[in-house]
């Protein structure tokens, strides 16, 4: 274990970290604020069922977090389709050209009326542009209907994603964590998941099958314990904490 001596982690569930996605603004309809705390169900079984877990969690404290609004759903996948591959900060900076080039809202009818080349211009791949486009019209179609999600279960949410060109696995989970706020999905995919992830076990850890057997434990929580991994990494106890 590479993080805390014991004495350190007696900080618990003091003042709630709010934690959103990147792209969630405060313009968008809210949904309701979910707090994690000591007494939550889903801590208190991470903490039983996992002691390095437990520390990370002691650590961070109670987190605040609110899922994606449904009507920013469309909006998301555009940003992790520029995401992928991508820093957060490189991420950010290319989807604000985008908002900037649909007039400060990006929609599918806004999409609609840019060219691959006027998406390309905002510093994006000619693939990444191809998918945007690709994705626009299947929401525009009805074939992609992202509003009916709510009601089908985590593999028919991924399958209905993937079938789009540009969606794989990684984007999928980051739909599911993030927009639907489904409790068991284990972003093994995630370059920053898995640099928590080795900094609370003490080594690098990349291999799927290991991550599998070392989050064994973490069912049915696992969306809430990669949320504890994410916000070890963006408040800098990865850096700070021997």
């Amino acid at each position: 274990m590479a993080i805390a001596a014991d004495k350190e982690l007696n900080i618990l569930f003091q003042t709630p970290k709010t934690i959103d996605h990147p792209l969630f603004s405060c313009t968008m309809p809210q949904n309701p604020l979910i707090h994690l705390g000591e007494t939550s169900p889903p801590v208190i079984h991470l903490i039983k069922s996992d002691p390095d877990l437990a520390r990370v969690i002691r650590l961070v404290g109670p987190l605040e977090y609110r899922p994606y609004p449904s009507s920013g759903r469309y909006a998301f996948l555009v940003h992790e389709i520029i995401e992928q591959m991508l820093s957060v900060k490189a991420g950010a900076r290319i989807y604000g050209r985008l908002e900037e080039l649909c007039g400060g809202h990006i929609s599918p009818s806004a999409i609609s009326r840019l060219t691959e080349g006027q998406i390309r211009g905002i510093g994006t791949s000619a693939a990444k542009a191809r998918y945007i486009i690709g994705l626009t019209q299947a929401v525009r179609k009805k074939e992609l209907e992202l509003g009916d999600f709510d009601s089908l279960d985590d593999e028919e949410v991924a399958r209905h994603l993937q079938k789009l060109h540009g969606v794989g696995s990684w984007t999928a989970k980051m739909f599911l964590i993030f927009c639907l706020n489904r409790q068991d999905v284990l972003p093994f995919e995630d370059v920053a998941f898995l640099q928590g992830l080795s900094w609370t076990y003490g080594h690098e850890i990349r291999n799927k099958d290991e991550v599998l057997d070392i989050c064994r434990n973490w069912h049915p929580f696992a969306s809430i314990g990669a949320r504890y991994m994410y916000e070890a990494l963006d408040s800098g106890l990865t850096r700070e904490v021997k």
